[in-house]
């Protein structure tokens, strides 16, 4: 992805711009309640609550193992479900397979776990290239894997969203689930990126 392509407006992106316009223009809208409903996503509800589920996994082999078996059960556990996360495959990242999520069709995509969908997620290059050339996206999100490392693309649908399970990094043994959550991504969470302090 280039800088253009990650901060390019979608067509999408105006169109809902242009609606969101009208309603406030025609009072059918508040703007303050739609800044406090993105903030709700981005800081309450967004990939705090991802961080949250890998952290208690990091920390928890039994529940890491409840939410490999089934993610939607151990991710409401928590307390995180609802619209657009009912359906949660959790695929876990390993020394030799390393996972990525993608929606080829749209943008489906766990809000109550992840938050809101970044740009780049939602934009057609990434779309459509994570799937012919995932190797080529890892590298410009800044991660090249080692050559034996196989990657695995998840296509997500309205039906079922995934969540990639980090590997936990390396001289984190002595942290608490809340300094574990800290170091969690929400692009380690999609697969584009590593958590804080990983190699």
């Amino acid at each position: 992805m280039t800088d253009h392509e990650h901060h390019q407006p979608s067509d999408i992106a105006l169109r809902v711009k242009a609606v969101e316009s009208l309603l406030v223009e025609k009072g059918l809208i508040d703007p303050k309640a739609i800044d406090l409903l993105v903030d709700a996503y981005e800081t309450k509800i967004g990939p705090h609550n991802g961080a949250a589920v890998v952290a208690r996994a990091w920390s928890d082999p039994v529940y890491k193992q409840r939410l490999l078996d089934d993610g939607t059960a151990a991710i409401a556990e928590l307390g995180y479900s609802g619209i657009q996360g009912e359906d949660m495959v959790v695929v876990e990242n390993t020394p030799g397979v390393h996972n990525m999520v993608v929606c080829t069709l749209c943008s489906c995509y766990p809000w109550p776990t992840l938050g809101l969908p970044p740009n780049w997620y939602k934009a057609a290059p990434y779309r459509s290239r994570a799937v012919i050339d995932p190797r080529g996206v890892l590298k410009e999100f800044g991660m090249e894997l080692p050559g034996d490392t196989e990657v695995r693309v998840w296509d997500s649908n309205a039906e079922l969203r995934y969540l990639v399970l980090p590997m936990r990094p390396a001289g984190t043994e002595g942290l608490d689930e809340t300094q574990l959550a800290e170091l969690v991504t929400r692009d380690s969470m999609v697969g584009v990126g590593q958590p804080v302090g990983a190699k």
